[in-house]
């Protein structure tokens, strides 16, 4: 079925079972076998082996099938971690649970943000929605602190200039607002950390309040109230998979990179872990 079997970590991580960079830890420390053997790391796979982790057999995805897609209304309060020394409350506590493998964050918002977050268990598809180059628009409604001059929506449109370097929008409409407040929908193509914060405070204004209202083609649909989950219907779900570079719209182990190589974004990434790593 594929040219070239997947990578075992590759494999591994795209069943939800963990990072890359995870997954190659536990192969090196002997947690991983195929066929009764010790793994190696780069070892391929295909359907016909028996891979264990930690001794117990796991399900490995070398079908078509479509991977499943979850919508979450992010409440403020609540962090995009596992693992938060302060224990503060988790996303990841009020998704429903998964047979096997685990849910993997399709990017992040920030603590005191809200809106909508995705999830899915193939850990290709959260490659690709999350990798830079792809410029997958996300959309924010977002409360200010006092007005936009057209010199600041200017600049907030052509570019300003942050820590880790230039930043637009690629849309930027008012929506109106009441005394102090006032209300933005913008959108931009990357993720970078509190960049739509940060934008807004390079102008000189305070963001009191953001919202993530869309992701690539999902938006969040009104009737899914804060702290509710929704599955995408398959209908939406191939909205996402016509993301993918037309070759390359299989999904479980067979997901790689646009320029037919292993992606190493997701390399740097702990799926569903990282909570310094809030997108908005």
């Amino acid at each position: 079925m594929f040219a070239d079997p997947p990578k075992l970590q590759k494999a591994l991580a795209d069943a939800g079972h963990g990072s890359r960079r995870e997954i190659e830890d536990w192969i090196a420390a002997g947690r991983v076998n195929v066929n009764g053997e010790p793994a190696h790391i780069g070892q391929r796979v295909g359907p016909d082996d028996k891979v264990r982790l930690n001794g117990k057999l796991v399900q490995l995805k070398f079908s078509s099938r479509l991977p499943r897609v979850l919508m979450y209304h992010k409440p403020e309060g609540e962090i995009v971690s596992r693992d938060d020394p302060d224990g503060r409350p988790s996303v990841f506590g009020k998704l429903p649970r998964l047979r096997s493998g685990r849910w993997i964050a399709i990017g992040r918002l920030d603590f005191n943000s809200c809106g909508l977050l995705l999830f899915t268990n193939d850990g290709g598809l959260a490659n690709r929605m999350m990798h830079p180059r792809y410029e997958i628009e996300r959309e924010y409604a977002v409360r200010v602190l006092g007005v936009a001059t057209p010199e600041m929506i200017d600049q907030l449109r052509n570019g300003v200039q942050l820590e880790d370097g230039p930043a637009h929008f690629t849309r930027l409409l008012e929506s109106g607002g009441e005394g102090a407040n006032h209300w933005y929908r913008v959108a931009l193509s990357e993720g970078r950390n509190r960049e739509v914060r940060r934008m807004f405070e390079a102008v000189g204004l305070t963001v009191s309040r953001l919202m993530r209202v869309r992701y690539g083609p999902v938006d969040l649909p009104p009737r899914l109230k804060r702290g509710q989950t929704l599955d995408l219907t398959p209908d939406q779900v191939q909205l996402l998979v016509k993301l993918l570079p037309p070759d390359k719209r299989q999904y479980g182990s067979s997901v790689t990179s646009h320029d037919g190589g292993d992606s190493d974004y997701d390399e740097s990434l702990d799926f569903g872990d990282a909570s310094d790593f809030a997108e908005e």
